[in-house]
């Protein structure tokens, strides 16, 4: 009862921010995202009655499992859907930064059900394996899938039609790219599950952040289809600056940029007046999410490599959804 998977992070170009209901991790509004080839996560899990408790290893650290209550109400889930009891291994390796703001739960949780699932011989279609995924994270449901995917917000109770699937395939659009800037390699302060509950609970801007939602959607999903690369990067940068005007506007408030994240904001907005096809985005994090066409890449990198507080960049194109392994962890 052993086996490996591999997901890419997703970085969302229309936000999701916040939970309709918490145990289920259904969202209040809907989201599109890229997954995103360059920044993944290989996980290798194995059920065994050998073991008689469930260990964690991410990257070489074997202390997260003490601190990953969600982690382990994840993995009692897929257990009680399965029938067993047995305790797992897990050893899991990302090639970015840990919950930094870089979308490592997305691909983290992804990687982790489509293995404990495949081990456990659950044999899931793509649609159930996202909703299951999404109980574990709810971003991570969207690293399921390949490319340019939506994740539903759904409408029914028990979350049967809230899931992801792809858009666009990951050949759709080759020349799309995002450029991760990593400015700080700490953990954040505050989780991104626990700050959209602390703006649900007392910004009094959400409800307006809402109601532009499902427009954005419609704008992007459009864009992603015709191709329409000014249209989708205004809107998923005009997208991103409101999500976090409902940070800001919290009790108390959640600010996750530094000095850095404001240098890229400021010389991409310098960039763009000088010609530049150049657009940001950010999730609840420091770091800054490039967004360009393949042509502009080199340049704007090298740009971006100069900026004080840059430590490292990733380059990323449409990437695959989640795919099994043989190469195993251990």
């Amino acid at each position: 009862m052993k086996a490996t998977a591999i997901a890419n992070a997703n970085i969302a170009l229309v936000k999701y921010w916040g939970k309709r209901d918490k145990k289920l991790f259904l969202p209040n509004n809907g989201s599109i995202s890229m997954t995103c080839d360059g920044m993944q996560t290989k996980t290798t899990i194995e059920f065994s009655p050998d073991y008689d408790q469930d260990t964690l290893t991410i990257n070489n650290d074997t202390e997260l499992i003490k601190e990953s209550d969600d982690l382990k109400k994840h993995i009692d889930l897929i257990r009680s859907i399965a029938g067993i009891s047995d305790k797992a291994k897990i050893v899991s390796e990302t090639n970015f930064p840990v919950a930094a703001g870089l979308a490592s739960s997305a691909s983290g949780y992804a990687a982790l059900t489509a293995a404990a699932t495949k081990a456990l011989g659950m044999d899931l279609d793509e649609k159930a394996l996202s909703i299951l995924t999404r109980r574990g994270s709810g971003s991570a449901c969207r690293s399921i899938c390949e490319g340019f995917v939506e994740w539903y917000k759904g409408t029914k109770e028990d979350g049967s039609d809230s899931y992801a699937e792809s858009i666009a395939g990951k050949n759709h659009w080759p020349e799309f790219r995002m450029i991760a800037t990593i400015v700080s390699e700490a953990k954040k302060k505050v989780s991104s599950r626990a700050g959209m509950a602390q703006t649900v609970e007392t910004c009094p801007y959400y409800k307006d952040w809402l109601a532009t939602v499902d427009n954005d959607l419609e704008t992007i999903r459009n864009g992603i289809k015709k191709k329409d690369f000014i249209t989708v990067a205004e809107t998923a940068e005009y997208n991103c600056l409101k999500m976090h005007a409902t940070m800001i506007t919290t009790k108390p408030p959640i600010i996750y940029w530094i000095p850095a994240t404001m240098e890229i904001i400021n010389n991409v907005l310098l960039w763009r007046e000088e010609g530049l096809h150049v657009y940001y985005t950010i999730d609840a994090g420091p770091q800054v999410k490039i967004i360009c066409l393949e042509k502009d890449v080199e340049e704007i990198n090298r740009r971006l490599l100069k900026l004080n507080g840059v430590i490292k960049t990733i380059i990323c194109k449409p990437g695959d959804g989640v795919k099994f392994t043989n190469k195993h962890l251990f």
